[in-house]
């Protein structure tokens, strides 16, 4: 638009724009606030308020020639419209408009970005499966319908999804020549679903307009408002997926009906999926799931688990409330189960982890556990290779500690593994790199694998304490327990006798047991192993031996690997300060268990009270020990996972 002979220009503006020029410092205004026509300079024009009508803000430009007098006039007409995507930036719960950085997701207490939750728990009456499953995009509309597919959410399972809102501002008859679009990109499309909300005369409907195989959405009769839409995970972070995923909101100009349209304008925001928590022993139990055995079983089995259930119920109720106590009648659990959660700001709810080697409680999870505000999860390893180090006694997470000025706030996971080194028994990779992608508690995989099941829960725990530390680790010991041997040998109860062996008929003294080389060397064995771990966990926990507290236990050999001599009493029952501790029938010292008795000493100043529970046939022959038996879902940690930086 400029004229020949011009060389110089002014610019004049209504009132709600702003004007910006842009030039290089040697360039200055002439005396009558008029600019040289320079190609180094830039006129930029903004708009801070959104037009009512088209065509509502103008600029005017005036090209002056060299006698000063104007040559040309060149008018541009601007509509302000307002197209904003917003979610959840702030992480408080509630969807503002106008933030910056939208399209970046960061860690840390004053980080952003909104969360988005796995719909993985089953809040509709009759589903089949996991809510995530339920509604397939490509379900059609009813011959008869005139709207388009649509569907009714109970509103809990709208909670369990993340809002997200598409705010549009501007005259209605600029949207007639443009289109607004929303859009996901294909490699997230997989891994979400998006419902619009559509109002209506009766009950809201919900239209699903993104996700698998659906990669954008042409949003009709757009005009100033705010369009609806809820979001929901359909995948936990994994390998190849960080559990970042992105949505856009676009202006398109459309030139002819059928033309694709030039986006003018697109805004983003990311999600991140949030990670499934596992709870260490230090948090507050909300349920307790105990097994039972079957009829057939109680038919074998000299003492009935009522045992177990009746002591149990002691430590549960008290303090009265503090948790509920299942009983279920089915096999050792914990080998198959893993209670965690899942959280936003806006919602938490529990998940359980299904283990993939089943041992009695097939599909029992996905089946009784599965449920409103229950959410599951579960990896199976291709091709179903997969060993007893696969089961989750061999699963264990740390209290929040620190490590080398690192801080890990949720604690880090324990994984039961071979040595480094070695070929031998491992999780399952499947499983492993599923718990490694949860970022929040960063796995550590320690050396289980010389024991015959192989998991960790047979040589250590944790458990809470009042003090600063907040926790002990407890780890099994047969120098502790030949330590506590020789001091009653020493003391004249040397003929005193100790249950052996998975029989529970055996009876040995301790100065058989302390003249018995080959235990010895089978002990020593264990110990060197235990060790080698003991310096691992001081090293990855950031723990010193006053943090560690050695429980007395003896292992025997099996061929090339361990099993415990008598009731693993590490493989103990968690609930706050009360511990359901494995009775070990130890000798009889004064009347009292030698070893209760040295336990007791060990934990009880800590302020914990010491439950030692009668049922060895059913738990240690047949199916491990208390651990192995229960299970427990515990509370969440106040701490929010995005408030640290992994």
């Amino acid at each position: 638009s400029t004229p020949k002979g011009a060389t110089s220009f002014d610019v004049h503006a209504t009132s709600a724009v702003t004007v910006h020029i842009v030039h290089s410092p040697m360039t200055k205004p002439m005396i009558n606030s008029r600019w040289p026509l320079d190609p180094d300079i830039e006129v930029v024009v903004t708009i801070g308020v959104t037009s009512r009508t088209i065509n509502d803000n103008k600029v005017k430009i005036s090209y002056y020639g060299r006698e000063g007098n104007e040559l040309s006039v060149a008018w541009l007409y601007l509509t302000c419209v307002d197209v904003s995507l917003d979610v959840d930036l702030s992480r408080n719960g509630r969807v503002k408009s106008k933030g910056k950085d939208k399209a970046k997701w960061t860690w840390g207490p004053n980080g952003q970005g909104a969360v988005l939750l796995v719909n993985c728990d089953r809040d509709s009456p009759g589903a089949g499966g996991m809510d995530s499953g339920c509604f397939p995009l490509a379900t059609p509309p009813s011959p008869l319908s005139t709207s388009p597919f649509s569907i009714f959410f109970p509103p809990v399972d709208l909670q369990d999804m993340s809002v997200m809102l598409l705010r549009t501002q501007g005259p209605s008859a600029i949207f007639a020549e443009y289109q607004v679009v929303l859009h996901v990109p294909e490699s997230d499309a997989d891994k979400v679903r998006v419902f619009h909300a559509i109002r209506s005369d009766s009950h809201p409907r919900y239209k699903p307009v993104l996700g698998p195989d659906k990669l954008s959405y042409v949003l009709d009769h757009v005009g100033s408002g705010e369009n609806t839409f809820y979001v929901e995970g359909l995948a936990f972070p994994d390998v190849g997926f960080s559990g970042l995923v992105s949505f856009s909101a676009s202006l398109l100009e459309v030139p002819h009906k059928n033309s694709p349209g030039t986006p003018i304008f697109t805004d983003t925001v990311v999600f991140r999926v949030a990670p499934w928590i596992m709870t260490p022993n230090t948090q507050q139990p909300m349920e307790v799931f105990v097994c039972r055995a079957t009829a057939g079983l109680c038919q074998v089995c000299p003492i009935s688990c009522s045992t177990l259930t009746t002591r149990l119920t002691e430590i549960a109720i008290t303090p009265p409330g503090a948790f509920l106590l299942f009983l279920l009648l089915f096999f050792p659990q914990q080998d198959e189960l893993e209670f965690g959660y899942v959280e936003a700001p806006h919602k938490t709810f529990p998940v359980v982890f299904d283990s993939p080697r089943n041992r009695g409680l097939k599909d029992f999870a996905f089946k009784k556990i599965l449920g409103p505000d229950f959410g599951y999860v579960t990896r199976e390893p291709p091709g179903k290779n997969i060993s007893s180090l696969d089961s989750f006694g061999n699963l264990d997470v740390s209290p929040p500690v620190t490590v080398r000025g690192k801080e890990y706030p949720l604690g880090r996971i324990l994984i039961g593994s071979s040595l480094p080194w070695a070929s031998g028994r491992r999780m399952s990779k499947a499983v492993r790199d599923f718990l490694y992608a949860q970022k929040v508690q960063a796995p550590v995989e320690i050396y289980s694998e010389w024991l015959t099941v192989g998991h960790v829960d047979e040589f250590l725990t944790f458990v809470p304490t009042y003090d600063r530390k907040g926790f002990r680790l407890l780890l099994a010991s047969p120098n502790a327990c030949y330590k506590l041997f020789k001091e009653k040998q020493m003391q004249g109860h040397g003929e005193a006798t100790q249950l052996i062996g998975l029989k529970g008929t055996e009876r040995r003294s301790i100065d058989e047991i302390l003249a018995d080389e080959s235990l010895k060397n089978d002990n020593k064995h264990v110990q060197r192993c235990i060790d080698w771990n003991r310096n691992l966990l001081k090293q990855e926990l950031g723990l010193s031996e006053q943090d560690i507290i050695d429980i007395p236990q003896l292992f025997i050999l099996k061929g090339s690997r361990a099993d415990a001599l008598f009731p693993d009493m590490v493989n103990m029952l968690v609930l706050g300060r009360h511990l359901g501790i494995p009775k070990p029938f130890g000798p009889l010292v004064g009347g009292q268990c030698c070893l209760e008795e040295r336990v007791r000493a060990l934990l009880e100043p800590l302020g914990l009270t010491c439950t030692f529970i009668d049922d060895y046939f059913s738990y240690h022959v047949l199916s491990g020990d208390v651990h192995c038996g229960t299970n427990v879902r515990r509370k969440p940690f106040a701490f929010k996972w995005w408030h640290m930086v992994p």
